[in-house]
C-alpha cells in the first residue's frame, strides 16, 4: 500500500482537527484529563462525550452510511486513529458497542435487532458490556456453566460471569449461555442480547491493583431474555462469537496508535529523568533497547497495515487481528517493563516518591490485563499456529 497522504486525506485530517479543536470538554486541551471518580458522573461524561461524536459525524466513521457511519477509507481510519491518540481524547463508553457488538449485528443480527439497537449503540443511549468469561473456566469459551432455560414464551437464565469490562455502567450484555447439551464443546451455546437493567442481574465491581474498578462480577439469577434476544440460532451461538471475536481483536489491534504515543512519551521521559546525575538516554544500554522497541513497534505498526487492508477488501476481520492483538498487547508490557526497570529503585514509588510521572507505575499494573483481555496470547498464538500457519490443533483441547 501507499503510506502517502493525498490532499483529500490531509484535508479530512484537517476537518477532524478543527472539530476536536471545537468539541473536546473544557480543559481537556489544556491537559485536564481526569476523569469523574464517581460511577454516575463517570457514565454521564463519557456518555455526552459519545453523543458529541455522534452529533459530529465521529462516532464510528468505518460503518456504512446506512447505519450512521462515514463509510471511512483505510486511510482516513489510521488518520482518526492518529489524531485521536495525539490529541489524547476521551476514552469511549461504548467501545464494546462500537467496536464489537453493532458489527456482529450488522453481520449477523435480524432486522429488528439492528433497528433496535445499532443506532442508539452509536448515540450512547445504549451502553454495552460483553458477559463470555465465568469463573473456573479460563480461556476455554465452551466451559460456559451459565444456562438458558426456555419457559414458555421467555428464557431464564442463571449463572455467573466475570471480568465483565463495563458491566457497571452498561445497559445491555452480549451474552453466552448454555442451551443445549451435545458431546462436541462448541454446540448448544447460545448468544442472547441482555437487558443489564432487571431484577435478575446483579454488578459487583472488581477493584484492580491499580486501585481503578473497570471490570466485575456479575450474577445472574433468573434473568429473562426473550427469543427476540437471540443472536443467530439457538445452540448455534459459536459462529456469533467467533464473528464478534475477530471484530473484537481488529479494534484492541488498532491501538498500536497507542503503543506509538507510549514510546514517544519513553523517549521524552528517557530524556528528562536522571539516574547518579546522568539523563537515562545518554545510557546506552536503554539506547539500544529503546531502538529495538521502536523497530518492532514500527514492524506492528506496518503489520496492522496490512492486516486491515485484508479486512476492507474481504468486508470482515480475518484470523489476522490475532497476529496485530498478541503484537500489541505484548509490547504494551515490554514497554511498561522496561519504563519502570531504567527508573531503579525509584520504578517503585508513586505519589511524591515517583520521579517521573505516575503514569508509568500505574500503566505498568495495567499493563497485565492486557495480554489476557480479548483472549490471552496463548490463545491469539493458537489462533495464529493454526489458522494463519495451517498448523495441526492443540493436541490438548
Amino acid at each position: 500500500m501507499n503510506f502517502t497522504f493525498t490532499k483529500q486525506e490531509e484535508a479530512f485530517r484537517l476537518e477532524l482537527r478543527s472539530w476536536l479543536e471545537e468539541n473536546l470538554p473544557d480543559g481537556w486541551k489544556a491537559g485536564n484529563r481526569e476523569l469523574p471518580r464517581d460511577k454516575g458522573e463517570y457514565s454521564k461524561f463519557l456518555r455526552q462525550w459519545q453523543r458529541t461524536l455522534y452529533e459530529g459525524g465521529w462516532a464510528a466513521i468505518s460503518w456504512p452510511k446506512a447505519y450512521g457511519g462515514r463509510e471511512a477509507t483505510l486511510m482516513e481510519e489510521i488518520i482518526y486513529h492518529q489524531e485521536m491518540v495525539r490529541i489524547q481524547s476521551p476514552p469511549l463508553v461504548n467501545y464494546v458497542g462500537i467496536h464489537m457488538v453493532a458489527p456482529t449485528l450488522m453481520q449477523m443480527g435480524t432486522e429488528e435487532q439492528k433497528r433496535n439497537f445499532i443506532e442508539k449503540i452509536l448515540t450512547g443511549e445504549h451502553v454495552w458490556s460483553q458477559g463470555y468469561s465465568e469463573p473456573n473456566a479460563g480461556s476455554d469459551l465452551t466451559a460456559i456453566e451459565t444456562t438458558a432455560v426456555k419457559d414458555g414464551g421467555k428464557w431464564v437464565i442463571n449463572g455467573q460471569k466475570v471480568w465483565t469490562s463495563f458491566a457497571h455502567v452498561s445497559d445491555f450484555c452480549f451474552l453466552l449461555a448454555k442451551t443445549g447439551q451435545s458431546e462436541k464443546k462448541h454446540e448448544g451455546i447460545t448468544v442472547f442480547l441482555l437487558d443489564m437493567n432487571q431484577p435478575g442481574v446483579e454488578t459487583r465491581p472488581i477493584i484492580q491493583m491499580d486501585g481503578k474498578q473497570e471490570f466485575n462480577e456479575v450474577y445472574l439469577t433468573d434473568a429473562i431474555a426473550y427469543d427476540s434476544d437471540v443472536v443467530g440460532e439457538v445452540g448455534k451461538g459459536w459462529a456469533v462469537l467467533i464473528a464478534l471475536m475477530l471484530h473484537e481483536r481488529s479494534g484492541i489491534a488498532a491501538q498500536v496508535f497507542t503503543l506509538e504515543r507510549q514510546f514517544d512519551d519513553l523517549v521524552e521521559m528517557a530524556k528528562q529523568v536522571k539516574i547518579d546525575g546522568v539523563p537515562l538516554v545518554e545510557d546506552p544500554i536503554v539506547r539500544n533497547k529503546m531502538a529495538g522497541l521502536y523497530a518492532r513497534i514500527r514492524g506492528a505498526l506496518l503489520t496492522y497495515y496490512r492486516n486491515i487492508t485484508h479486512t476492507l477488501k474481504n468486508g470482515r476481520p480475518g484470523p489476522e487481528s490475532s497476529l496485530d492483538k498478541l503484537l500489541v498487547s505484548e509490547l504494551t508490557k515490554e514497554l511498561f517493563e522496561f519504563a519502570i526497570a531504567i527508573q531503579d529503585h525509584h520504578g517503585v514509588m508513586t505519589e511524591e516518591d515517583a520521579i517521573s510521572n505516575k503514569s508509568w507505575q500505574e500503566g505498568y499494573l495495567s499493563s497485565f490485563g492486557v495480554t489476557i483481555g480479548g483472549g490471552t496470547s496463548e490463545v491469539q498464538r493458537n489462533t495464529i499456529g493454526e489458522r494463519i500457519l495451517g498448523l495441526p490443533k492443540d493436541l490438548g483441547r
